[in-house]
């Protein structure tokens, strides 16, 4: 088995011996420019740590792993274009360092090479892996528009905002554990069981990204604190919040939100303190541990040995910990 240190090695090997800048320039260098910020890689490594869980070569796994990578990092430049978002990894964002139209050709090209890399799979596993990747392609865009209606959306329940990140990033990290199992071979039961280990995962993940955007360290977290509230997203924190508010503290917390007129300093912080009153850090970093939890469960109905799923484990723990 290898270790998490040295498959996060092989899949920078992997980047860096892959070539993205060709002609025109301009088309792709945003794309090698935002791939070689690399960040820890966690969706292509989850695919090779599932592949060696199951006994597959981790080697037949790693060109659909870094076409999973490559997906990913369009839906970033994409988002960041939607969300006016101007840091990415701490660094600027494709469309603030070039610009909007570049952002988007560029991410088109990224939602191509993806496919170019996907493909490289085993024939004979080819139409299993396109048909997982295309069924989560179409979600992550399913859940991107519910995220957008939300922003205008008068009613969303606590319900609803579960259900469009589950499309918009838990299907991702699901997609990663199953692909892995699918490369190695894994019965379509056991490649099942490690898709709903990552759906949970991938719930407390954005449940977690949500936490740090309020209460975050953003030399730690890469982001701008407080972009969510800017932005007038309604993620778990703010619908708690609302559940949970008395009506002068409601009353506070929607004229916050929608005060078209309020700084915008003035209202990020005004809404981090209605967090901090109702508790909302407390409750949220419960609600992560139970999706945490569940995920466990799931992995554990596999009946793997500790030790061959210690490094799924340890990663898994330190997607949770990137700012606590």
């Amino acid at each position: 088995m290898h270790t998490l240190k040295e498959l996060q090695n092989r899949i920078g090997e992997a980047f860096g011996d892959t070539r993205f800048i060709h002609q025109p320039t301009h088309l792709y260098e945003p794309i090698a420019y935002t791939l070689d910020q690399g960040g820890k890689r966690l969706r292509p490594v989850l695919v090779l740590l599932s592949c060696e869980l199951f006994g597959g070569d981790i080697e037949e796994a790693v060109f659909p792993a870094m076409g999973l990578e490559i997906f990913h990092n369009f839906t970033l430049l994409h988002d960041d274009i939607m969300d006016h978002a101007p840091l990415r990894r701490g660094k600027e964002t494709v469309h603030q360092k070039w610009d909007v139209n570049t952002a988007i050709l560029s991410g088109d090209t990224m939602f191509v090479l993806a496919y170019e890399f996907v493909a490289k799979t085993n024939p004979k596993l080819l139409p299993q892996v396109l048909d997982l990747f295309n069924s989560t392609a179409r979600k992550v865009c399913e859940g991107q528009q519910y995220d957008m209606n939300f922003e205008t959306q008068a009613e969303v329940s606590i319900d609803d905002y579960m259900m469009m990140i589950r499309l918009k990033t838990a299907v991702l990290i699901a997609c990663s554990l199953k692909l892995g199992a699918i490369i190695a071979g894994a019965d379509a039961v056991s490649a099942d069981k490690i898709y709903d280990a990552g759906i949970e995962l991938g719930l407390a993940f954005q449940l977690q990204d949500d936490f740090l955007d309020a209460f975050g360290d953003i030399s730690k977290f890469g982001k701008t604190i407080g972009g969510d509230i800017a932005t007038n997203k309604k993620t778990f924190l703010f619908l708690k919040s609302y559940q949970l508010a008395n009506a002068q503290t409601r009353q506070n917390l929607t004229d916050l939100f929608l005060g078209s007129g309020t700084d915008s300093d003035k209202k990020i912080s005004g809404i981090i303190e209605i967090y901090k009153q109702l508790q909302i850090d407390e409750i949220t970093r419960r609600e992560i541990e139970k999706h945490h939890k569940k995920a466990l469960e799931a992995l554990t109905s596999l009946n793997f040995g500790k030790e061959s799923k210690g490094e799924l484990l340890s990663l898994m723990d330190e997607m949770l910990c990137r700012e606590r």
